[in-house]
């Protein structure tokens, strides 16, 4: 079924609303549907946690990553979302800085077992020979990663700037002190989708290290810090 599109002006920016149906099963968690566009199919995942929401666009046959807008959002009903951008890929195309996305019956809930390191963390730092060395939090280029359900999305952004610099993601899984990544989407290399990257974990508090090597193939050992 083809999404319907309307556009509106708010306060200089503008708000996109999808063609609403009532659902209010099932507010949070990770959902996806399907658009058209000029014969190809576009794939959308949605991530929404109690105050935040990811929408991601890719292709398939060949795999394509189109575009990802996220940020912090109000709902009165959890089912109406205003989200406010932190960032969005195609802002130097759309300038898109706020939508109202409205679900409709066409999302399919696609969420999986809770797991223990759901949440959104913020890269904090990476431990190296000469001990951790750790990143301010408060500044605005971030890279964050949101774990929700059995997916996940990493994304590398300036809230200030807006500059997106990447996005992947996925599925994840853990099985022991393993965080296992199986790549969906890549915007920086499309050749990386359907790889999956093994990780060592420890959670300390608010702290979760992670130990392995990249999609590249180069070691990391990184410190990603519970997002407030």
């Amino acid at each position: 079924m083809k999404k319907m599109y309307t556009a509106l002006l708010i306060l200089s920016s503008f708000s996109i609303i999808f063609s609403c149906n009532d659902l209010k099963e099932n507010p949070f968690g990770v959902y996806s549907f399907n658009s058209e566009k000029q014969g190809k199919i576009i794939f959308h995942r949605i991530l929404i946690d109690k105050n935040y929401l990811i929408e991601t666009q890719y292709s398939q046959d060949p795999n394509s990553f189109i575009l990802t807008r996220g940020g912090f959002y109000k709902s009165n009903d959890n089912n109406i979302f205003n989200v406010s951008f932190e960032f969005n890929s195609n802002f130097e195309n759309d300038q898109l800085k706020i939508m109202t996305i409205i679900k409709d019956k066409s999302w399919k809930y696609i969420s999986k077992s809770k797991k223990t390191l759901d949440g959104k963390w913020l890269m904090g730092g990476r431990v190296t020979e000469e001990g951790e060395r750790r990143r301010d939090l408060n500044k605005p280029r971030k890279t964050m990663k949101f774990l929700l359900d059995g997916y996940f999305q990493w994304t590398a952004f300036n809230t200030e700037t807006f500059k997106f610099s990447g996005s992947g993601g996925g599925l994840y899984e853990i099985e022991e002190e393993d965080y296992i990544e199986k790549i969906e989407f890549f915007s920086r290399d499309n050749s990386k989708v359907g790889i999956k990257l093994k990780f060592n974990f420890v959670q300390k508090s608010d702290d979760w290290y992670h130990k392995g090597f990249s999609s590249k193939g180069n070691p990391m050992h990184e410190i990603w810090t519970k997002r407030k």
